[in-house]
């Protein structure tokens, strides 16, 4: 039986698992082996997802269940992405009971991958949109086709992660490129909110793959690139933290592209951008969403 969760379409035998372990065939039906069982959650400020232009400077109540469809070496979160609970069941109600009463406007599905639990994400989002609330997805966005269809209906915005070129995907991901570059195109192309992040590994990722990058982006209507610094972690513990230095080398470069909004992440760098309108250099949109010099409405929701 085939799973359509992602862009992997795994063939489930009965009795069997997918390649993420997070669905199991029982009986001819593909059941999702976590479904409900939250590992973290917490209020977060929404910039920390990140997204900085949507509902800036508000709180977002983040959640997670366990499960990942990649497995990258450097995983900031692999104590949940690579593992598996089956314990315990939250309703979805009080989901949005508790973000309701942390007066978080949104939800945010994040942490390990969204992707592989989306039976549950997708019903959590039905019931935080009548309750008025927003969800956002924080993804490593190789959907498959239809799973991609599902979820543009029910998600209000997306932070996706663009990780690398393809060998990159392939050597240190164990994963493909190719899918994440069509859901970001596709994102775009039914006007939802996008922002894409891009985690910086000094001595891997150089000028050449941000100009690629770049040019991928910005061919995709990218309004929003965080290129963020990598910290030594999971498999790749033994190399150093991306420095500042790097990092705003690359900003330079990814500059270059067209894509009017880039930020730093992981970082203590404050960047400024330029109006698209006036060229007036703006560290982040006022809560309004405008240009603090010429009040352009600047990409984003307020």
């Amino acid at each position: 039986m085939k799973c359509d969760f992602c862009y992997r379409e795994c063939e489930i035998e009965p009795g069997k698992m997918g390649w993420c372990r997070s669905r199991i065939n029982v009986d001819g039906h593909l059941e999702d082996r976590c479904y409900g069982a939250i590992v973290a959650a917490a209020a977060d400020p929404i910039e920390k997802k990140p997204l900085y232009h949507f509902r800036p400077s508000t709180r977002t109540f983040s959640i997670a269940m366990e499960g990942c469809n990649f497995s990258c070496d450097f995983c900031q979160n692999h104590e949940i992405s690579q593992n598996h609970s089956t314990n315990g069941r939250v309703d979805r109600t009080r989901v949005v009971e508790n973000a309701i009463r942390l007066r978080c406007p949104s939800i945010s599905f994040t942490y390990s991958e969204p992707i592989v639990w989306q039976d549950y994400m997708l019903s959590v989002a039905d019931k935080a949109h009548e309750s008025g609330l927003d969800c956002i997805m924080v993804t490593n966005g190789s959907f498959s086709g239809p799973s991609l269809k599902r979820v543009l209906s029910s998600i209000d915005a997306f932070n996706v992660d663009l990780k690398g070129d393809e060998r990159f995907y392939s050597e240190i991901c164990h994963a493909s490129m190719t899918p994440v570059v069509s859901a970001i195109e596709k994102i775009g192309r039914n006007g939802l909110h996008l922002e894409v992040t891009t985690m910086l590994i000094e001595g891997i990722h150089d000028r050449m793959t941000i100009k690629r990058l770049g040019r991928i982006l910005h061919s995709a209507g990218v309004q929003v690139w965080h290129l963020s610094r990598f910290f030594p972690s999971y498999m790749m513990c033994d190399r150093v933290a991306t420095s500042e230095k790097f990092l705003c080398s690359m900003i330079d470069e990814a500059r270059e592209s067209g894509i009017p909004f880039i930020y730093p992440g992981n970082s203590m760098i404050e960047t400024g951008n330029r109006c698209p309108s006036c060229g007036h250099v703006i560290s982040k949109p006022q809560k309004d969403g405008r240009c603090t010099n010429c009040k352009t409405k600047l990409y984003g929701r307020y």
